[in-house]
């Protein structure tokens, strides 16, 4: 048993040894420091920004747009219009949404090391973690919520009388949440985490990019 026990270990060692993982870039590109609103980059309404740190040095990586109320309104406005009965994503069919989201899993997979590279830039954790955790976990779970675009279906309910009962799964607008799954019928208001934002900001360029 103790044999087998360490044929264990050294199997998992091997499986998420740094030799099976990408050498990773050690000054990723800062590419977008912007609020992403209606598909578009803009700078914040009140010129506002808020400085990133690199948790190892403490030093800045880079300043953020820093977004106020009215960015923040406008982002729910752009939402709503996007949300609106005859929009092109209201009309889009469910199928096409999957292959939206199947895309954006293409670009993550893609970019991997890059992405890997700047999560530990911006938050700190072991590269081999983002690349072999982080990153890994966000294509499967779009991939998952991909298959499921066209599958949401409402139910007919048996039920005393005359009467016909059914149910009907509608989406609910807008989420506040950056919630990957919430992205197969609704439209989104993702705000960023400010202390660590880099993944997030590439995220919505990768969307753009689809």
């Amino acid at each position: 048993m103790l044999r087998n026990l360490s044929k264990l270990v050294r199997s998992q060692k091997a499986k998420y040894s740094s030799a099976a993982v990408p050498a990773p870039q050690t000054n990723p590109d800062i590419l977008y420091t912007g609020i992403f609103i209606n598909n578009e980059w803009m700078k914040s309404s009140d010129g506002k920004t808020f400085p990133t740190l690199n948790p190892a040095t403490g030093e800045v990586n880079a300043h953020v747009q820093e977004g106020s109320k009215t960015d923040v309104d406008n982002a729910v406005k752009a939402a709503r219009n996007a949300f609106k009965f005859g929009s092109p994503w209201r009309k889009m069919d469910a199928s096409e949404r999957g292959l939206l989201l199947n895309r954006l899993a293409d670009l993550i997979e893609k970019d991997r090391v890059y992405l890997a590279s700047l999560e530990t830039l911006d938050n700190g954790k072991p590269y081999v973690m983002s690349h072999l955790a982080d990153v890994p976990a966000s294509v499967k779970s779009l991939r998952y919520f991909a298959g499921w675009a066209d599958k949401n279906h409402g139910k007919v309910l048996p039920m005393d009388g005359n009467y016909m009962a059914y149910t009907r799964h509608e989406p609910v607008e807008k989420s506040a949440l950056l919630l990957q799954g919430w992205l197969v019928d609704n439209t989104l208001v993702g705000p960023g985490v400010d202390v660590c934002p880099w993944v997030t900001v590439i995220i919505y360029f990768l969307v753009a990019s689809i």
